[in-house]
Parts: C-alpha cells; sequence; structure tokens
C-alpha cells in the first residue's frame, strides 16, 4: 500500500522517507521516517549504476533502486506495525499519520548528476511516482548530499576529499562549487594529487634528481615493485586515479620523518585550503559567528590521514578564512539524501534548487495557494 501526500501539505510524522547515495562502488539506500532523525533501516546494492553515452542509465539506477526500496519498507513494516498498535492514535491526530506505509519523499544523490545526470531528472520523478507513489523527489549531485549530510540545511562550506576533491558551498541562496574537475584538470590537493606528488618525488630519488624523497622510493618498491616496472603497471589501468590514491597513505605515513612528504601534505592542504576558502559565504555578522557562517566542515576518507595533513589544513584554514571553524562531518552522503528527504517531506527544503544540482521538479515546489515556497531565513537543522 502506497499514500502520496498532496504536494502543497507537509506529510504527516508517520510517513516514511528514502535517501540514496549512488556512487562508483555502488548503491546505497536509507529510509527513515518523515519525523524523526536517523534512519530505520540501510541496504547496499554493489554493482554501481552504469553510465552510457546517454549519461547515468536511469533504468539500470531503477532496476536496483526499487527493489531495495521495497526490501525496506518490507523490513520496517512489522516494526511500524507494531509501533502503532503500541501508540495509539488519538482521535484528533493528523491524517498523515496514519499510514505506515506512505512513502512521502525521495532524494537521490549520485555520482555525476550535474554532467550526466539528464535522464535522472527526465525519468526518475514520474517512474518513483508511478513504483512508490511519491510525489515527492529530489534529485542531487553528490556534492550536494555531502554538503546536506556534513553541514545540514545551515550556510557554510564543505570539502569533500577522496581520490579526488571538491569544495562546495551555500549562503542558501546559491551554490558556489571549486575543483572536482578530475585528476587530469584539478582534484588539487585529494588522494591521486597527493599520490602522484608521492610516486614523483619517489622516481626523481631513482633518478638522481633534485627534490626526490629516498623513504618514498623504498615504499614505492614495497608497494608497486620495481621503480622502472611503475609505467607499465600504471598507465594501462583505466582506474589510474584509483592507483595514485593507494599510495597517498604512505606519503602520509613518511611525513613524519621526510620533509619531502611532509612539504607534499603541505601544499595539498594549501589546495584544499583554496577551494574552501573560494566556495565559503561571508560571515553574516562582523565576528563571523551568524547563522553558521565561516563553518568548513571536512568529509571523506582523505581526511583519514589525521594530523600529517589536518595540522597543515588547520594553518592554511586559518591564513585564509580567518575565523572560520573547522569541523567534522556530522554524517555522510547517504545522511544528507535522508536530510534532504526529510526536508522535502516537512516542506522546509531552504538548500538552493539548481537545475542540475538540486533538483526539484518545479510542480513539486508549488502549494495550495499556487505560489512556489521560499525559505529566506537561515535556521538549524
Amino acid at each position: 500500500m502506497t499514500y502520496a501526500v498532496p504536494s502543497g501539505d507537509p506529510a504527516g510524522p508517520g510517513a516514511y522517507v528514502l535517501g540514496v547515495d549512488s556512487g562508483g562502488s555502488g548503491l546505497r539506500a536509507a529510509l527513515g521516517r518523515a519525523a524523526d532523525p536517523g534512519p530505520l533501516a540501510t541496504t547496499v546494492c554493489a554493482e554501481p549504476v552504469r553510465t552510457g553515452p546517454g549519461g547515468i542509465d536511469a533504468g539500470h539506477l531503477l532496476d536496483q533502486l526499487l527493489p531495495a526500496a521495497r526490501e525496506l519498507l518490507e523490513r520496517a513494516s512489522a516494526a511500524a506495525s507494531a509501533e502503532i498498535r503500541r501508540d495509539a492514535r488519538p482521535s484528533g491526530s493528523r491524517a498523515g499519520d496514519a499510514s505506515a506505509h506512505e512513502v512521502a519523499a525521495v532524494a537521490i544523490g549520485a555520482a555525476g548528476m550535474a554532467t550526466l545526470g539528464e535522464r535522472l531528472r527526465a525519468e526518475l520523478p514520474g517512474a518513483l511516482a508511478d513504483a512508490l507513489g511519491v510525489r515527492r523527489v529530489a534529485l542531487a549531485a553528490d556534492a550536494v548530499t555531502a554538503y546536506a549530510g556534513a553541514v545540514g540545511q545551515r550556510p557554510g562550506a564543505v570539502v569533500a576529499g577522496g581520490t579526488g576533491m571538491i569544495a562546495l558551498g551555500t549562503d542558501l541562496k546559491e551554490w558556489h562549487r571549486a575543483d572536482g574537475w578530475g585528476h587530469l584538470l584539478g582534484d588539487s590537493g585529494g588522494g591521486a594529487w597527493i599520490g602522484r606528488a608521492g610516486l614523483d618525488a619517489a622516481m626523481r630519488a631513482h633518478d638522481g634528481r633534485r627534490g626526490g624523497s629516498a623513504a618514498l622510493l623504498d615504499r614505492l618498491r614495497a608497494v608497486f615493485g620495481p621503480a622502472e616496472a611503475l609505467p607499465g603497471l600504471l598507465y594501462p589501468r583505466s582506474d589510474r586515479p584509483a592507483v595514485l590514491a593507494s599510495f597517498a597513505p604512505e606519503v602520509a605515513a613518511c611525513a613524519g620523518a621526510d620533509p619531502v612528504a611532509a612539504g607534499i601534505l603541505r601544499q595539498a592542504a594549501g589546495h584544499i585550503a583554496e577551494a574552501a576558502a573560494a566556495v565559503c559565504p561571508a560571515p553574516t555578522e562582523p565576528d563571523g559567528e551568524g547563522g553558521g557562517a565561516g563553518e568548513v566542515a571536512l568529509t571523506g576518507g582523505l581526511f583519514r590521514m589525521g594530523e600529517p595533513l589536518i595540522a597543515p589544513l588547520r594553518e592554511e584554514l586559518a591564513r585564509l578564512l580567518p575565523g572560520a571553524r573547522m569541523t567534522t562531518a556530522t554524517g555522510d552522503p547517504l545522511t544528507g539524501a535522508l536530510r534532504i528527504a526529510r526536508a522535502l517531506a516537512a516542506g522546509d527544503l531552504r538548500l538552493p534548487r539548481h537545475p542540475t544540482m538540486l533538483f526539484v521538479p518545479p510542480e513539486q515546489e508549488t502549494g495550495q495557494s499556487g505560489e512556489t515556497a521560499v525559505h529566506s531565513e537561515p535556521r538549524s537543522e
């Protein structure tokens, strides 16, 4: 049984919301309640969604998402029925509370959504309405769901670092992006960038050129074998960025005793701080404390390197963004997708709409008065 909420009315607190994170390692989905924080249940589809000449394959995404969504609903159904029996509703409660199977909103974050998501934006809203009865859908770039997971619906900036690196910021009026252009054109300071710089220093030591690191050459040999064989191992690979990034932890491990490795991480920190400074909104008050402005949240596996990278990054941010607060993300992109779905269900999505970064079909935004809802006052989530 499904029930669709009219687009102008907020969902009842008993309704379900669905968050989805689709990336290079597969698709993850989380089911939650409209009125309660956190997920009720999660599931993982290990196969990544295909991308072809027409962009991200909407049919392949649906083939994975719909069975996963039904599985989550079935797993939650027994618990929901028991909860309803245990917590009898008073006669004056809102009608939306009565349907334990109501899917009020879905938010999907996908890698490549901004540039390769045309089919998703064209096909998913209608397909999800037909299959799940849901009428509120948000389709977001993975950087946006990373932002929502890290910062919520406050102004600020997030740096998502892994194999690549992207910074995204908003003042709740528009999005600002820096980098995320891939390992050939950017991703400066990301894992592939650090790994490549470390391997370059190792090869310089092998050749006897200036700027080489004997410590990194030893790590290259331990990880990849003879230095002369590295080009043959690396260049034919279609996953070169990931291979390069796999050497980044070796750079961090050498940084304490090797000045070349430490210098690479200082350069990486500088690139990351520059990207954050380019997107972080200006403080709304002189002390920088207004409305959460000046917050820079870090998310992604890159920052698990710890102090060898975090310490110089803290210094660079203090230099470029005096008074900014560097924080650790409160949630990952799947958490962010669930937060967006929950806000959409409540009619309280304050993150800026964008035709490719955060797409919500216009008819979903129109209330009973026929006017599009606009939230101009930032509030804490």
